[in-house]
């Protein structure tokens, strides 16, 4: 690519933010593709004097820093654009690569030359990611170095060499048709041997770190906004460049007006948490933007991008948008369970560890000790809410499933049930997880028994009918089965008359005859054979008749003890159902517990009770409420004050519990009178007492609006804890060892292990904390 043109030329010195977007608008429409090494060189010139180079105030000093702007001169950066020039033409012999399009050697000959330049004893940090930090410092993250490649590539003329990102690693894509891969860069440590190597096997193992091959591939106007979307406007841990970050804001609202972010979540999600620092009037709003994120993951990634989704999970997060923030973090742990977990995957890990112990502890923590916010009360009852965290676990669950390395341990599980335990029991209740094999299979057995049983008891019952042939006995069956079901002790004295009757003696005797009466299921009862008798041939003569007169004395007296016994199990039995009493029997007992019952009544005369008096509302407490304060018998004129001794002691009153007296008010009382007042002022006082409200609780009416929620677990672990998660009291100990096993962590294919070694990750995620 040729070097500095005239239009690049005229945008210098650089003196404000406006004079470095316009620089970056004629690149990106000009008539000749960004100059991908001119861009990096002079953008990170800018953050290195607005962040590396820049004093922060002293903890004592509260001035804010100044807004500065860096006055950036041609001189500088065209000195270090003819540097990295020379570098790379100097070191990569075209000649040798005569083919149209790259091949691997070349791709690896031009990585060897950005790897040869670096120094060997620095530490990772922020702003590595420029070619001003490798022309000034000789260091590059992992990030830079694959820019690197991309821009060295560009400088040489390779135009089918492309950078492909992910969510926290980055190589290149070459040939023909861009479908070649090659390791350009490190992440994590010892990792210097794959440069070169195809991401194949890595793929294979379906590592987050690749996406399952779903990454961002990019053209010359998406590498400008990895570019920009990669530089940090951090000062410190703890403050930001304003300068900075609004230079990057306008940045990628000038790539976005472009449409190079369209497919692109990653910078999508940079540009809303810019927004939400400081919003941009006539912009979209942060929310927005992420859903526009999280919509080009789905639509040109097959949802296999997960930072889209804690990106909206944090800011909702900051609102205090608690469920919303949870439904995002469960939507990003259902794309995490489409991978296996490895131990190169640790910024992700980081990201979901701090939900799963900090955030949501922190969320049910807040929410439960706020109990005058109903809104945000209504978590903890909310179904909804209580089934995203299942989830969201879930979705950690099965990532770990088939990985090589495991990914809970106890403390995931202490966090859980801690989260779980603050939701009401009722909301768990609500949760429909589905029905366990087990449970399923058990049913069918029971049902399978209680048919059999079912059949055999049809067979008993069909033989039994066939071999009732008495006229008589049938008759009777007819009798008893016409009689009212509801009442059973009849159906029990009918049944025994029909036995009774069937051990009597006949009047018309037939000689030989048997008889045959039904009793309990299964069972028959024949009587004696008259005819083995030496009656049988005499006739009933008088030693029958004494025989028979003893049988049914017998037999009345078994009638009866039967009756007896049979009448006592049948009332334990109603008493036990949830069957509706006869309401004069209420009434009766209701009656009773209120009244004096009349003696004359019980001598079959008058009424059942001497008088219907005071009602049941009245209680001990207007008792001693009035009983306490006597009142003048002057201050009740007319009627009342005549009251005396007769009217107290007639059959009117003298039944009457004497409710709203007390011993000390009777013995204050001067006559009957004081007494029948104090009763009368008791009762006035009973009718203005307030009632118990029989409205429902504030949280009965909270639960009732909330309709069950199904969700189905799709990991193993999980579905062993489907009773416990709708229990009412959960098992804390079960929960820990179920998430906390190992059976479901299998070691992968021997190919594959040389790819798993322990590593960390060069490159940090530049992302806001959540406060």
């Amino acid at each position: 690519m040729a070097g500095f043109r005239d239009r690049e030329k005229k945008h210098f010195p650089l003196t404000s933010t406006s004079s470095v977007v316009a620089l970056f608008r004629d690149q990106l429409e000009g008539p000749n593709e960004p100059n991908l090494a001119f861009l990096s060189i002079t953008l990170g010139c800018v953050e290195n004097a607005l962040t590396l180079n820049r004093a922060a105030p002293a903890a004592e000093d509260s001035a804010l820093l100044q807004p500065i702007f860096p006055v950036v001169d041609l001189n500088m950066i065209e000195t270090l654009y003819r540097k990295f020039e020379t570098l790379v033409k100097g070191s990569v012999d075209l000649t040798k690569y005569p083919c149209k399009y790259s091949n691997r050697d070349l791709v690896k000959k031009i990585s060897d030359v950005i790897w040869a330049s670096l120094s060997r004893s620095f530490k990772d940090k922020a702003h590595l990611q420029s070619l001003y930090s490798l022309l000034t410092g000789n260091k590059l993250d992992c990030f830079g170095v694959a820019f690197g490649v991309v821009a060295a590539a560009q400088m040489l003329g390779c135009n089918d060499i492309h950078l492909a990102l992910s969510e926290d690693h980055a190589w290149v894509v070459f040939g023909e048709d861009g479908t070649d891969t090659a390791e350009v860069t490190w992440h994590g440590k010892g990792n210097e041997d794959k440069r070169g190597q195809s991401i194949a096997l890595s793929v294979a193992e379906k590592s987050w770190l690749y996406l399952n091959g779903h990454p961002v591939i990019c053209d010359r106007a998406m590498e400008v906004a990895a570019l920009v979307s990669a530089a940090n406007p951090s000062i410190n841990v703890t403050m930001d460049s304003i300068e900075m970050g609004a230079l990057q804001q306008e940045l990628l609202w000038l790539l976005y007006d472009k449409d190079h972010l369209s497919r692109y979540p990653m910078a999508l999600g940079n540009l809303g948490d810019l927004e939400e620092i400081s919003p941009t009037p006539g912009r979209p709003p942060p929310m927005a933007i992420f859903n526009e994120a999280i919509s080009s993951a789905v639509k040109h990634y097959d949802k296999h991008h997960v930072y889209p989704y804690t990106y909206m999970g944090g800011y909702l997060y900051r609102k205090r948008r608690y469920k919303e923030a949870i439904k995002c973090w469960a939507e990003a742990a259902n794309v995490i369970r489409k991978f296996n977990y490895t131990r190169e995957d640790e910024e992700i890990y980081k990201e979901f560890l701090e939900i799963a112990n900090e955030l949501i502890p922190n969320i049910v923590k807040s929410v439960s000790v706020q109990t005058l916010d109903r809104s945000q009360m209504n978590i903890l009852y909310n179904p909804e809410v209580y089934a995203d965290i299942l989830r969201f676990f879930d979705g950690i669950c099965e990532w770990e499933e088939g990985s090589s390395t495991p990914v809970l341990h106890v403390g995931w599980a202490q966090n859980l049930t801690f989260s779980l335990n603050k939701f009401d029991p009722r909301t768990r209740a609500k949760i429909d997880v589905g029905r366990d094999e087990d449970d399923s299979d058990s049913d069918d057995e029971d049902d399978d028994d209680e048919k059999s049983e079912n059949d055999e008891n049809d067979n008993e019952n069909n033989s039994r009918f066939k071999d009732e042939s008495d006229s008589k006995v049938e008759s009777e069956c007819k009798f008893v089965k016409t009689q009212d079901v509801s009442d059973p002790l009849q159906a029990v004295v009918e049944e025994l008359k029909k036995e009774n009757l069937q051990l009597s003696p006949p009047r018309s005797h037939v000689v030989g005859q048997h008889v045959t009466a039904r009793g309990r299921k299964g069972q028959r009862r024949r009587s004696s054979n008259a005819a083995k008798d030496g009656s049988s041939n005499t006739g009933w003569g008088e030693p029958g008749k004494r025989l028979n007169g003893d049988e049914h004395v017998k037999s009345q007296q078994k009638i009866k003890s039967t009756i007896e016994e049979l009448a006592c199990k049948v009332g334990q039995q109603e008493s036990g159902q949830d069957t509706v009493p006869n309401p004069n029997i209420t009434a009766l007992a209701q009656q009773c517990s209120l009244n004096i019952l009349n003696k004359e009544y019980l001598l079959g005369a008058g009424e059942p009770f001497s008088s219907s008096s005071a009602s049941i509302s009245s209680t001990v407490s207007s008792d001693e409420a009035f009983s306490s304060t006597p009142i003048p018998m002057a201050h009740y004129a007319g009627s009342d004050s005549k009251l005396d001794v007769d009217e107290f002691l007639s059959s009117k009153s003298n039944g009457t519990a004497f409710i709203g007296l007390t011993m000390d008010s009777m013995l204050k009382a001067e006559s009957p009178a004081d007494m029948m007042l104090t009763i009368k002022r008791s009762d006035d006082a009973t009718c203005s007492l307030p009632v118990p409200s029989s409205s429902p609780s504030p949280t009965s009416e909270l639960l009732a609006a909330f309709d069950p929620v199904q969700i189905e677990f799709r990991s193993e672990k999980m579905k062993g804890l489907k009773k416990i998660f709708k229990s009412t009291k959960l098992n804390a100990s079960a929960i820990k060892l179920q998430l906390t096993a190992q059976s479901q962590v299998h070691v992968k294919d021997s190919r594959f292990l040389e790819f798993c070694e322990p590593m960390g990750s060069a490159r940090k995620r530049p992302r806001r904390e959540i406060i």
